[in-house]
């Protein structure tokens, strides 16, 4: 499966953006996907992750209450929705598939290019 993230850009806080991620490959359905983020000088962390059918979701404390992760397995898509956005929230953005452990703690493969969002105050 290949995967690649958009829809980033420039918002002022309090503003919303929703990113995309767009995976290639008849596998995409069987995966688990995640968000993750680089801001500069720190480590990728996990934001959000999604079950292969959509039926469970997980959410970091971070942005838990102001996001909404969702999947169109038809369409081979992964959207974040990104609400009430923190000058914080400013990072790389990258979707990626699980391939081992949990949502919060697993190994992510697949990474495609990320998106990057910046938040101005």
């Amino acid at each position: 499966v290949q995967l690649q993230a958009s829809g980033g850009g420039l918002v002022q806080a309090g503003g919303s953006l929703r990113l995309s991620c767009a995976a290639s490959g008849r596998t995409f359905s069987s995966y688990a996907i995640g968000w993750l983020r680089q801001a500069p000088g720190k480590e990728r962390d996990i934001v959000a992750a999604i079950s292969w059918n959509g039926g469970t979701t997980y959410y970091a404390e971070s942005v838990k209450g102001r996001s909404a992760i969702s999947r169109d397995n038809a369409k081979n898509l992964v959207y974040l929705q990104m609400n009430s956005l923190k000058p914080e929230d400013t990072a790389v953005y990258y979707c990626a598939a699980l391939v081992r452990g949990t949502f919060g703690e697993g190994e992510y493969a697949y990474w495609g290019q990320g998106t990057l969002v910046t938040v101005s105050s």
